[in-house]
């Protein structure tokens, strides 16, 4: 096997890979960006196991075994595609939590707080935003599938990551979403789209939505698009506990994905625990 070095030329290579296996915008720019870090640690040396094993362990120092996870999924790819295969690494194992942090979690209340901040605001596209991500469980991404002829149907048709699925509009979200465009005079294309008519960019939602936490008394770390999706996933878990259909309908490819979304709380977990008497 032919040793490699990272080289200008191969991550223009592999960035051209990356998009005719239509990963998405966010997804090619995290993976150059873990190639190019990987790069400066390398110094231009040979790519090897021995190498690559030594910056598992760097990253094992820095960061949480996720991010770990997340960094290595990016160079085991490179890694593939550059013909070197023997060189991937495994993964580390992460034990699946029974409970999550309800610190980071966004609560009902919390996103029923925000939706009365982002209602007196004088454009109301953000209000609508929240709306949406939160009743339908979608990702931030895939806002732009929201358009007029799907508002007419009731269904969105979303084609991602080389995945079909389809989702249904709430017949209250719709009659909502129909009053906007038509205030908007919007009459095709993407609902929530910028003046010039393009779907709306994920940083300016997030940048709107930190806006709006102060006065709507909500901690900004827990206030992003993603914490919506999960809001989504506990609140329909809760009533239907079918983590089958929600994986679906969340577009999840694995189930274990949709474990995390629904996990309990910690103080859910604290009453379980006081409620088995086994302290004594």
């Amino acid at each position: 096997m032919e040793r490699k070095s990272i080289t200008k030329k191969s991550l223009e290579n592999y960035e051209s890979f990356l998009r005719q296996e239509e990963k998405s915008q966010a997804t090619v720019e995290k993976y150059l960006r873990e190639i190019r870090v990987l790069s400066v640690f390398m110094k231009g040396a040979k790519i090897s196991k021995p190498k690559i094993l030594e910056y598992r362990e760097r990253l094992i120092e820095t960061y949480q075994p996720k991010t770990v996870n997340t960094k290595l999924s990016a160079i085991n790819s490179y890694l593939e595609f550059s013909g070197l295969s023997s060189c991937v690494v495994k993964l580390l194992k992460i034990q699946r939590q029974a409970f999550v942090d309800e610190e980071k979690e966004l609560t009902e209340e919390e996103y029923r707080r925000l939706l009365e901040v982002a209602k007196k605001r004088p454009n109301l596209r953000l209000y609508y935003v929240i709306l949406t991500i939160c009743g339908t469980g979608i990702r931030v991404s895939e806002l732009k599938f929201i358009t007029v002829d799907a508002l007419k149907s009731g269904k969105v048709q979303i084609h991602l990551k080389g995945k079909d699925r389809t989702i249904l509009l709430p017949q209250k979200l719709r009659g909502k979403l129909n009053q906007y465009v038509s205030i908007q005079s919007i009459r095709k294309g993407p609902v929530f789209q910028t003046r010039s008519g393009k779907p709306l960019d994920r940083s300016n939602i997030c940048h709107e939505m930190k806006q709006i936490c102060e006065e709507a008394k909500v901690d900004r770390e827990k206030v992003f698009p993603h914490n919506l999706r999960h809001l989504f996933a506990r609140c329909f878990y809760a009533v239907e506990k079918n983590l089958a259909l929600l994986a679906d309908i969340l577009g999840h490819s694995s189930i274990e994905t949709t474990r995390i979304y629904v996990a309990e709380g910690v103080r859910t977990h604290e009453r379980i625990l006081k409620k088995m008497r086994l302290i004594v």
